[in-house]
């Protein structure tokens, strides 16, 4: 057993957040694997945990933030001083649900919330 299952049970957690972390990322199945056998629903940051077998995702959109890094490069490319350039925060998140996942773990979603949704995992 692994030191985190470990801990997961001992403490018995009800839940387990996944936050944007390049390791994390690279064992998101793993991890909802991990989660699913302990009978745990798992948030994750980024679409790909909800595809690998968390029970939802919420995060900045990743194509708007990759867009305005196009922006900051071209502006920069035309001269502009990367130290005047505003910090911007995202304005769109996505928000994942994977309703399969949650019939798994026995979970009713609300249906607001999957209509807030951007994607639904059938």
């Amino acid at each position: 057993m692994m030191r985190r299952e470990i801990l997961m049970v001992r403490r018995a957690a009800k839940a387990a957040l996944v936050l944007a972390d390049p390791m994390t990322f690279v064992h998101r199945r793993r991890l909802a694997d991990l989660a699913a056998k302990q009978h745990l629903p798992l948030m994750g940051s980024l679409r790909e945990y909800a595809d690998a077998g968390g029970l939802m995702a919420y995060w900045a959109d990743g194509d708007e933030l990759l867009r305005r890094a196009a922006d900051y490069v071209d502006k920069i490319l035309k001269g502009a001083k990367p130290a005047d350039l505003p910090v911007e925060q995202p304005t769109r998140y996505e928000l994942v649900v994977n309703r399969k996942i949650a019939g798994a773990l026995g979970l009713t979603l609300p249906e607001s919330l999957l209509l807030r949704a951007d994607h639904v995992i059938e």
